[in-house]
């Protein structure tokens, strides 16, 4: 197992840091339709 990780170091690496990337991929979408909510509700009480 040992020697696994020996050698393939470098795509462990790759495949946390794509991990990564993805969760903040997916807070920022969600972060935006939260936003886009609130925007189209407070256009709606200020007509």
């Amino acid at each position: 197992m040992e020697q696994f990780f020996a050698d393939n170091a470098i795509y462990i690496v790759l495949v946390i840091v794509l991990i990564v990337w993805a969760g903040i991929y997916g807070y920022l979408y969600t972060l935006d339709k939260r936003l886009k909510s609130i925007e189209t509700e407070t256009k709606g009480v200020k007509k």
